[in-house]
């Protein structure tokens, strides 16, 4: 008879932001158990623990974490730079893009074109600034908007303050507190101008680790798929869960019960959850190839796998 303990793997996860709807399944699978049952131990890992000091991509490669949470744009910047982390993204948290770039609608800016000559607040993200810049001439202006790099974890309130002209938020996050709070935005969807946008949040992976740890990794994200999945048929109930993970100040100004209803549609389903197309992000590798944002040719097979969702 064998009296043999199971195995437990435990596995640290970078969030990329502080805890909210997008994060949500995780925070779920957690407290339900689901990672327990696959026999994962979960450590989830926020930035305000350092102030965004290290990005999550940034701890994946130093390997302060198994797992992080990124753009695609990050996939691709940390397989390029000049001292490449071989990397790959391994879900996404969102079947559609939820992001956007916003104006106040008392700013009076109501296109693109017109953010010339106005103030961006970037995260300096690697392409970031340049693909506001397409997509401003692309609504008919020159690009030559003011960049200004707050600190990352008050971006939103520099907006607020009128510190700032537009930034990039998701909308059903701080487009939600936006509509609580009773602000009007001005908002302008990438798709809507021209820019292919890939996959935002994705979950991703070292090479390496993707070979060592499948079979960890595969539980985690049948846990995790479990979660968001739970988290769409029971938005109330998940709502509580994610508000006891909330910053303080984040625990009154926003209806989370709203923004997950909101975001539900784009979890996908059993079906679909965590799956990326080839054709999305190959659309999105040429774009910043057309445009001169990244000079290496890439494929799309180079920076996300679906292999650990089978």
């Amino acid at each position: 008879m064998n009296n043999s303990t199971p195995k437990t793997d435990t596995i640290r996860l970078a969030l990329d932001w502080t805890p909210n709807t997008n994060n949500t399944g995780f925070f779920v699978a957690q407290q339900k158990g689901f990672y327990e049952e696959n026999g994962i131990v979960v450590e989830i890992i926020t930035p305000e623990a350092d102030n965004y000091s290290v990005t999550p991509a940034k701890k994946l490669e130093l390997g302060s974490v198994d797992l992080a949470l990124a753009s695609l744009e990050s996939v691709i910047s940390y397989n390029t730079k000049k001292n490449p982390m071989p990397c790959k993204a391994v879900a996404a948290l969102l079947q559609d893009d939820l992001s956007a770039i916003v104006t106040l609608a008392s700013s009076g800016i109501a296109s693109p074109k017109e953010l010339d000559g106005k103030r961006y607040a970037s995260y300096k993200a690697r392409y970031e600034d340049e693909i506001v810049r397409q997509m401003i001439r692309n609504a008919g202006g020159t690009g030559e908007v003011q960049l200004s790099y707050p600190e990352k974890l008050g971006i939103w309130d520099t907006l607020l303050a009128g510190n700032a002209d537009a930034t990039w938020i998701f909308t059903n996050w701080e487009g939600v507190e936006a509509e609580m709070a009773g602000v009007e935005l001005n908002t302008f969807r990438l798709a809507d101008f021209g820019i292919p946008y890939g996959y935002s949040p994705v979950i991703i992976a070292r090479e390496n680790a993707i070979r060592e740890k499948e079979e960890a990794f595969a539980a985690f994200l049948q846990a995790t798929k479990k979660g968001f999945l739970y988290a769409k048929d029971f938005p109330a109930e998940c709502s509580t869960i994610l508000h006891n993970h909330l910053p303080e100040k984040d625990r009154s100004g926003i209806d989370l019960q709203k923004s997950q209803i909101m975001t539900a549609a784009s979890y996908g389903d059993k079906n679909s959850w965590g799956l990326m197309q080839r054709s999305r992000i190959q659309d999105f590798i040429d774009f910043l190839i057309k445009h001169n944002l990244e000079n290496n040719i890439l494929l799309a097979d180079e920076i996300f796998t679906n292999v650990l969702l089978a």
